[in-house]
Parts: structure tokens; sequence; C-alpha cells
């Protein structure tokens, strides 16, 4: 058995050790190449960037391009596990991505649920998460803004659940969930009341990987917002405080407006992450409740349980272009400009 081990372990090693190597030898003949061609042959005087950019920018295209062009390419085609090569029927065109598209808004996503009430689900959940990660994190940035003796040390406290690897985080909030020996339904038993089906009932379980989510992302939002107050000249309020402005309203005048640059992106980002969060809705729905399912774990389920590969991609497709709209629609109504001062913001804000 140990040598069996031994056999394995030096074989996947050989196997990693001569793709490094490969990887190693196809850089360095690219970066031979660009060198005659571009300095010795054009005599380019930005070919030394060119040549530190271009492996990482070919490693980029392969990891990152490469799947998103092949994913549309699938969203054409019937690709199934029965369909799984033109060999085996499996066919490309427009007439399979209108049926994928309409199998998408019409077929059941997963057994039994239908894309709008998982849809809806998904947007409760980002609406949800973002309120609360906004909210409760501009709070604690506000605490934490404030002149206190070992702010430091709690700021790298609230740090901690961020930092935490997210799947070992979420594996030991599930085990808190156990209906007889998870700690929250030991302290609802304390207390006199009923345990809770975290894993079984509907409701409780969506409940519960919201209640995961508040604990993982309030740090984060919580970082971001407090850079955001910390880059705020201390004049705008002195200047508020000369006017009379109250502490209400110069968080309204002075704070949310030079905030916005920071906000607007920070929220953007958060809705688009916790769209397409994966890990915890997938973890904490053990027993995979299709009521407890949102678009990325029917999407999930859609690809590598039922194997529809077409179908899959093109759920896909149509979630990337609810996100892009999204984010498009989001900044024009903020009227978000990354290129706008803020001092051109705030002077518009104070002065009403």
């Amino acid at each position: 058995m140990k040598n069996l081990n031994a056999d394995v372990f030096a074989r996947s090693f050989g196997q990693v050790g001569s793709t490094v190597l490969a990887v190693a030898v196809a850089v360095v003949v690219l970066e031979v190449v660009l060198y005659f061609t571009l300095k010795r042959g054009l005599k380019w005087k930005y070919a030394l960037p060119f040549m530190l950019v271009a492996p990482a920018f070919i490693g980029l295209a392969i990891l990152v391009l490469y799947p998103i062009l092949y994913n549309f390419r699938l969203a054409f085609s019937n690709m199934s596990l029965r369909r799984f090569t033109p060999e085996r029927g499996m066919t490309t065109g427009l007439a399979e991505a209108w049926q994928n598209i309409r199998m998408v808004f019409t077929d059941p996503v997963l057994k039994q649920q239908y894309f709008f009430p998982v849809f809806l689900r998904t947007l409760l959940w980002t609406f949800m998460q973002v309120t609360v990660h906004v909210v409760f994190g501009m709070m604690l940035a506000l605490l934490l803004n404030r002149p206190m003796k070992i702010r430091g040390l709690y700021r790298t406290l609230l740090l901690f659940p961020w930092a935490i690897p997210q799947l070992i985080a979420v594996l030991a909030w599930r085990g808190e969930f156990n209906y007889q020996y998870g700690y929250i339904n030991v302290i609802l038993r304390s207390l006199g009341l009923n345990p809770v089906n975290w894993m079984t009932d509907k409701v409780a379980n969506f409940m519960a990987f919201n209640i995961v989510n508040f604990w993982l992302g309030i740090p984060f939002m919580t970082v971001i917002l407090l850079g955001g107050l910390q880059s705020i000249d201390h004049t705008y309020y002195e200047a508020a405080e000369i006017d009379g402005a109250s502490r209400s309203r110069q968080f309204r005048t002075v704070t949310l407006p030079l905030m916005q640059p920071v906000m607007t992106p920070a929220i953007i980002l958060g809705v688009i992450w916790t769209f397409n969060l994966f890990v915890v809705p997938y973890m904490i729905n053990q027993n995979e409740l299709e009521t407890s399912d949102i678009l990325v774990t029917a999407l999930f389920r859609a690809a590598f349980e039922y194997n529809r590969y077409g179908f899959a991609s093109m759920f896909a497709v149509i979630i990337f272009l609810l996100l892009l709209g999204f984010s498009v629609a989001y900044m024009k109504l903020t009227g978000f400009n990354p290129r706008e001062s803020i001092t051109g913001r705030i002077g518009t804000t104070v002065g009403e």
C-alpha cells in the first residue's frame, strides 16, 4: 500500500513538474522571440514593458478569456451528457441558442423550480445582503473612524471573518445549524424555545445562509467604507459646523456625497459578488432544497448534476447580461463618474 501511494505521488509530482517545466520553456522562448523581434529588429522603445506583460497577458487569455469564449460557444449548442460530441448528436447554431433561451425561461431550471421564482429569490437574497452590508458597514466604519483607544486592535478583529477562508467558515457555521448539536439550537433550548430545523425548513434554511453571509460580508464593506471616510478632509466638517449644520446634516451633506465615489463601485461589486456567490448558499443548503437555491446554484446543478451543458451555458450568459444591465443602470441612476472631482461634488451639496 505504501509503495502504491509512493508511486502515485511520484507520478503526480512528475506530471506537475513536467507541466511547470513546459510553461517555463514556453515563457523563455516567447521572451527570446519578442526580444529579437521588437528590441533588436524593430528597435521599439516600449519593447521591454511589452516583454514583461506578454506572458501574463497570454496566461490570462488562456485561463480567463478562452473559458468565457468557450462558454458562449456552448450556449449556441445542445450539448449534454448524451450529446457530448458532434459524432454523438451535438449540434451548434442559432436554432440551438434560441431553444436554450426558451428552455431557461419556460422549462424548470432545477427539477421543479422555474427561472422566475429562483430569480426573485436571488433578488431578495442580494437586496438583503447588500443592504445589511452597507448599513452596518457604514455604522461600524463611522465608529472605527473616531478617536479611541486600541482602535487598531478593533480593526484587526473586525477583519477576522473576512480573512478566514470562506469554505472553512461556512462549514463551521453549518455545524452550528445542526438541529441537535448546533450551538444556535442549544441556546434556543436553554431559553425555553423550540429548536429550528435549519437544514430542512425552507424559510429557516434561506435565513441560515443569509445569516452566514451577513457575518462574512460586513467586515469587507466596513473596510472599504472606512478607507473612504479616512480620505475625507476634516476641513469640510469644520466648515459645516461653522455654518451650524447638525451631525445628521453633516452626514447627509458632507459624508454621503463624498463617499459616493467609494460607495457606488462598492455596491456594484457587492451586488455582483452576492448575486454570483456560490459557496454559502450551496454548502448551507445541505439537503439540496430547491426552495433555497439561487440562480448561481441552480446553474451549477444544471451543468454538473443534470449535465445540461448547452442549457447551463446560456443560463450563465443570461445571468451575465442581467448583472451587466444592473451595473450600467445603477451608474446612470446615481450619476457616478469616476473622473468627477470630489471637490466639485461637495461644493454643490454643502452650499444647499
